[in-house]
């Protein structure tokens, strides 16, 4: 049941602070807070500039960022959820079973759909597909061969069961996973969420300069596997706005909405992250019914669909390095805000 707990002038003025302090430390060049209860409009706190390189221009609703891993929670979850009502997937089958064919043992193919989705497979940790450049073997096949490196059940964070997740979506299917995510995004008005590669411009938000001296990172993914699968993959590759993840809350957060159902039942915990947090189905678990996930790049989305708040950070605070650390106390915040009731 939600009973609707607005956000009180008092903590969005916290919010606004806390990005102020963020930008002002270097965290980041600048960003964007949407947050809202279900039913009202949304509002858009925004701090800095988008890059040096766009001069003075500021963030804004409409500013688009790689939201890295909110891949997960923004096209791979809402797609699994979809193939799931529609019979496509099933959540206690092998992933091999939605994979064209493979031969003999596949041990990482035996991994359930559920396990994927809840990082409890037991797959190897460290993804790197470069691994694999100049084999003539298909992915999925070289991924499901692969031995488990710990026992399943147990939560660990990988990146490969989403690129499994998404080639197991796109094949069982039939059409690509970036043509799903297109379907699935009009259909709710996110009309700027695309897989990349999108035009570099001054509405886009550069990240990472790899190299001293090399171009930035602008327009194409910032995840390395992601950008080795062409942008699109079940992981990480998507961009979005403000004002299109503030749509998306607010959709998931709508009791009338057919994923609600299923944002209910992804808070509910299934491995223990740490003490008070657990990991649901994609979503992190925390108290109260709070759903939330983090990109690297330095994006965040929270939601508590008890009390119909939203919030969503996006911010490039890769640009200056690794983004986690630096922008720890926004997202402490954020998750206190949401939580609060």
């Amino acid at each position: 049941m939600t009973q609707l707990v607005p956000l009180t002038s008092a903590e969005i003025a916290r919010l606004a602070e806390a990005l102020d302090q963020a930008v002002a430390e270097g965290a980041t060049p600048g960003g964007v807070i949407a947050l809202g209860t279900l039913g009202g409009p949304p509002r858009f706190l925004n701090a800095g500039r988008i890059a040096d390189e766009l001069d003075d221009t500021a963030p804004g609703p409409d500013t688009v960022y790689d939201i890295a891993s909110l891949t997960k929670v923004v096209a791979t979850w809402p797609l699994a959820c979809q193939a799931f009502d529609a019979g496509v997937l099933s959540r206690t089958a092998a992933v091999r079973d939605f994979l064209p064919a493979i031969d003999g043992p596949a041990p990482s193919g035996e991994a359930t759909i559920e396990q994927l989705l809840t990082h409890t497979a037991g797959l190897k940790a460290s993804t790197r597909l470069d691994h694999y450049r100049g084999t003539e073997t298909p992915l999925h096949e070289l991924l499901c061969r692969e031995a488990l490196e710990d026992e399943p059940g147990v939560h660990r964070y990988i990146n490969r069961g989403y690129i499994l997740l998404g080639l197991a979506l796109a094949h069982a299917n039939g059409r690509p996973l970036d043509e799903l995510g297109r379907s699935l995004w009009d259909e709710l008005g996110m009309s700027s969420t695309t897989y990349g590669p999108v035009a570099r411009g001054p509405q886009v938000a550069p990240t990472e300069r790899r190299i001293p001296g090399a171009p930035r990172i602008w327009g194409t993914a910032h995840d390395d596997n992601a950008a080795l699968l062409g942008g699109v993959a079940g992981h990480a590759g998507v961009f979005s706005t403000p004002r299109d993840l503030a749509r998306y809350a607010e959709y998931l957060t709508d009791p009338a909405s057919p994923l609600h159902g299923w944002l209910r039942a992804s808070t509910l915990p299934i491995a223990p992250i740490e003490t008070g947090l657990d990991r649901g189905l994609s979503w992190i678990s925390a108290p109260g019914g709070v759903a939330y996930h983090h990109g690297f790049t330095g994006t965040s989305l929270y939601l508590n669909p008890s009390a119909g708040r939203y919030l969503a950070i996006l911010t490039n605070a890769v640009y200056h390095g690794e983004a986690r650390k630096k922008i720890a106390h926004l997202r402490a915040l954020a998750l206190k805000t949401i939580t609060a009731t």
